[in-house]
């Protein structure tokens, strides 16, 4: 792999390792971060989606209405995700997130019947212990808080996982950019009902809150483009490997700017965890049934 290539990749994961960062800085609830989050990203997309305008009307009713279902996945994933952050550590959250890849080979396995091979079971069996052993870590009969952050993690997975389920195996031959601003643009319209059906207040924030809605908003843009442009030259498989990366930099970004630290289980369940994954990804590369 060529150097500039690496290079850019790790300026991606650092873009999205301070999602995280973004969010726990915020003072504003997660359902207005989530909103923020996916209208703000959605205008960033627009001089790019002009391009491919033509294809709006190329897309059937049914295509539309899946379209439709996977931006309010999103918005869920989104919605429970920043809850999460609120709740518990970077740490956690961010490495439950990393199971992204196995909750969806479990669901092709549940739906589709795809098969599965030992390794992967394996790989399976050591993720799903990691968590195991930082919601153990994290559990409290006194404060719940962080238990629940787990809890709403994961949930923030399954909805990731339905979303891309939903919108991708439905809606072919459309133009990443052009799925991603309907995606984008749906996710941020369910969560601005939310808010308006519980009342929270969508203007009134200061300068600080919408610079952090707007950097949460361009530094994940930032690294989906730059995923993109490497894609002619770096395998799909190697930027999924890549991306076990964002828990190990989202953790240590929260060490230096907010003072989390981490104790033994979180620290050893998200090495469990991180492991688990790695093996699953290598095993999928592979396609080696053992």
């Amino acid at each position: 792999m060529k150097k500039s290539a690496v290079t850019l990749l790790v300026v991606a994961v650092i873009c999205i390792a301070f999602a995280a960062i973004f969010v726990k800085l915020s003072d504003a609830s997660a359902s207005i971060i989530s909103m923020y989050r996916m209208l703000f990203a959605s205008i960033l997309l627009i001089p790019i989606v002009y391009r491919y305008r033509s294809e709006f009307t190329r897309l059937s009713s049914r295509e539309w209405l899946s379209l439709i279902i996977a931006g309010l996945f999103l918005a869920l994933h989104f919605g429970f995700w920043f809850e999460s952050l609120k709740l518990t550590s970077v740490a956690s959250s961010t490495v439950i997130l990393a199971l992204q890849p196995i909750v969806a080979m479990i669901a092709a396995y549940l739906i589709y019947k795809e098969r599965v091979t030992r390794a992967v079971i394996i790989s399976v069996f050591i993720s799903f212990s990691g968590v195991l052993i930082i919601s153990w870590g994290d559990f409290s009969f006194t404060d719940m808080s962080a238990f629940s952050g787990n809890i709403l993690s994961f949930l923030s997975v399954v909805a990731v996982v339905c979303y891309f389920m939903i919108g991708q195996r439905s809606v072919r031959n459309l133009k990443h950019w052009v799925y991603s601003f309907i995606v984008f643009t749906f996710a941020g319209l369910f969560l601005l009902v939310f808010n308006l059906i519980t009342q929270e207040e969508l203007m009134s924030y200061p300068p600080r809150e919408w610079l952090l809605f707007l950097m949460l908003a361009i530094f994940p843009t930032i690294a989906h483009v730059i995923f993109n442009a490497l894609l002619d030259e770096v395998s799909p498989a190697t930027i999924s490997m890549s991306m076990l990366l964002e828990p190990v930099g989202a953790s240590l970004l929260a060490y230096l700017l907010l003072s989390e630290t981490l104790d033994g289980l979180q620290l050893t369940g998200g090495v469990i965890v991180l492991i688990g994954v790695y093996f699953f990804l290598a095993a999928q590369r592979k396609n080696s049934y053992i």
